[in-house]
């Protein structure tokens, strides 16, 4: 019989993920939120205890420099996203500022093999537009390289540092390009035109520089692995599967990993990157979720794995022996016999699509059918997959069931799931909701007490589903979510506005729209009780969002709670404020769901 947890206990469990080798790869970076929030620590190879590197309120994320045990740290101040860069040693000591500009954003995107220069992108000339530097790290000597406008990033530089690859974001909906940019020449060479809407992903070099590596969906259904050719300027696809698949290729180029994403599980792949062969599929400790890195040597894989009983940890293979230890064994209050497994189900939608859905029902509800909570994911670039979620643990063990749906325009589907929302579809993928509560009904679950909880696009899709069937859905929680599209994009960064209505639409040619499909516009038709969560410094869904859907809602006399956290945006990251706000949270979902008590004991 699971113990008698509290929210607190499931909140309290701890994660670890692979940050990346040290280059003698004697140690492994890890990222880990033992003190709250996401902080870098090492393990050595062997095995043993975390040795902590960073201790700063907000959460960082970091990699070794190639050459030495200094890290390059990013983080930013109270979640407003704007990030700057900095240099440490892996001891803790010697921390200082690389790149800083406290009004602008600094996004890393690759260092030489020399260890001498980093690249990364910045919206300092404008505030929108993010032009792409490359600086040296010894004199401080910076140029813009590329300065094309837009969304753009620099994913990696060649073996000898000649290129620099640049990824940017196009007008269309998840389509992008892929650039060189020969640093010695100052020519910029265009790797992938297109005519299709298509993602291309960062390439992955041979040691020579003649190939590399990267994933696309041009002309495929799915992300396939694909080889272009320096010499004949051109790529063909070399690895091609019905799932969507991204690669690693280690600095030696004698192994190359295909991941595949398999109905939000994770499978590993090795191959010959010489002869296209496959060697074997790399063992994972179980159904997961799996990413990572090699060592310097191409010996050793690094990678993170979570699963649905698994919270996440850090696990080494050695590709040599064809064997796998844990590296990491992070601490967690609740017993992993505890934790309830999940099933891949899927149901009819209203026009005959079939939409996939993550569903768990409780271990000990006393009752014949219990109440739900429907965890809708964000993006709407995104999806729910088969990775460990503490809050959704903890609704299974107070007798909720949960269904985490990837409705139409979820990734890992393909690219026409993907496009089935966009723009003047949005409402279809709303209507998948409805069938998924039919759906629920039919699985055994009592759905007239089903509750809509999301973040972000996931919040809009609580609202949507408040406002536009309010006849199925007795509460909702809305986790920094847009109540208006039009609001939203008025009011949200200026270098995300342009990125948004490649999905949602645009202000100029579909305002009407977006005001039709924004529940702020309807909420006459609402009445189930709601919660809302949002950080004062949310740079992407402003928190004027909650605050006017609080405002007109209580002025309406709906339930509505509203807890705003000064010192957060896109969501929580530190752990006190979720310790404040999800135990209210859970009482909320007590309160109106109402699941039955749980046996004592």
């Amino acid at each position: 019989m699971p113990g008698p947890y509290t929210i607190e206990d499931f909140l309290n469990i701890k994660t670890a993920w692979a940050s990346g080798f040290s280059p003698d790869s004697s140690k492994v970076l890890v990222s880990s939120n033992l003190t709250g929030t996401m902080q870098l620590y090492t393990v050595p190879l062997v095995g043993g205890s975390l040795s902590r590197i960073t201790d700063f309120e907000e959460p960082v994320a970091g990699s070794y420099l190639p050459t030495s045990d200094e890290i390059l740290v990013q983080k930013d101040e109270g979640g407003n996203e704007r990030l700057q860069i900095y240099l440490m040693d892996d001891d803790g000591g010697n921390f200082r500022p690389v790149v800083y500009d406290p009004e602008s954003i600094h996004r890393l995107g690759g260092v030489t093999r020399d260890g001498a220069s980093i690249a990364y992108a910045c919206n300092r000339r404008n505030g929108v537009d993010f032009d792409v530097f490359v600086r040296v790290l010894g004199t401080g000597e910076e140029r813009c390289v590329f300065d094309m406008g837009g969304w753009c990033q620099p994913v990696g530089f060649s073996p000898d540092g000649r290129y620099l690859s640049v990824y940017r974001l196009t007008d269309r909906n998840a389509d992008n390009d892929i650039y060189l940019v020969d640093l010695a020449a100052g020519e910029t060479l265009h790797v992938t035109p297109h005519d299709d809407e298509a993602a291309f992903t960062a390439p992955h070099w041979m040691p020579d520089g003649s190939t590399f590596f990267f994933t696309s969906d041009h002309d495929r259904e799915f992300q396939c692995v694909a080889r272009y050719s320096m010499s004949e300027r051109n790529w063909t696809y070399v690895v091609e599967q019905d799932w969507d698949a991204s690669c690693d290729l280690d600095w030696t180029g004698t192994r190359l990993v295909v991941s595949t994403n398999e109905d939000g599980f994770s499978r590993l792949a090795l191959y010959d990157p010489n002869t296209l062969q496959p060697v074997r599929d790399i063992a994972l400790p179980g159904q997961g979720v799996a990413g990572g890195g090699f060592s310097r040597d191409g010996r050793y894989l690094a990678y993170s794995f979570s699963g649905p009983t698994e919270p996440g940890d850090v696990w080494l293979h050695d590709l040599s022996a064809n064997q796998t230890k844990r590296l990491t064994t992070s601490p967690s209050p609740v017993s992993s016999g505890d934790f309830v497994d999940t099933q891949v189900h899927r149901f009819q939608s209203f026009d005959g699509e079939t939409i996939p859905t993550f569903l768990s029902k409780p271990q000990m509800f006393q009752g014949s059918r219990p109440p739900v909570v429907v965890m809708v994911h964000g993006g709407p670039e995104g999806q729910t997959s088969g990775m460990f979620n503490p809050l959704a643990q903890y609704f299974l063990h107070r007798g909720f069931a949960v269904a985490g749906p990837n409705v139409r325009g979820s990734t890992g589907y393909g690219k026409r799931f993907h496009h089935l929302d966009d723009v003047r579809k949005r409402l279809d993928a709303v209507k998948d909701l409805a069938s998924l509560h039919a759906w629920m009904g039919e699985a055994g679950l009592d759905i007239s007490r089903a509750a809509l909880y999301g973040g972000s696009y996931g919040g809009y899709m609580v609202l949507a589903g408040l406002a536009f069937q309010p006849e199925l859905w007795a509460a909702g929680v809305d986790i920094v979510g847009v109540s208006s599209l039009v609001t939203f994009l008025e009011n949200t960064s200026a270098w995300r506005r342009k990125f948004r209505e490649r999905e949602y639409g645009s202000l100029d040619r579909d305002r009407d729209f977006l005001e039709a499909v924004s529940p702020i516009n309807h909420v006459a038709q609402m009445r189930a009780p709601l919660f809302i969560i949002h950080g004062r410094n949310d740079p992407r869904v402003p928190v004027g969002e909650a605050e006017q859907i609080h405002r007109v809602l209580s002025e309406r006399g709906i339930d509505c709670e509203l807890l705003i956290y000064e010192d957060e945006g896109h969501g929580l990251a530190k752990l006190r404020n979720r310790l404040d706000a999800y135990p209210k949270v859970a009482d909320f979902l007590d309160r109106v769901l109402a699941p039955a008590p749980r046996p004592a004991g």
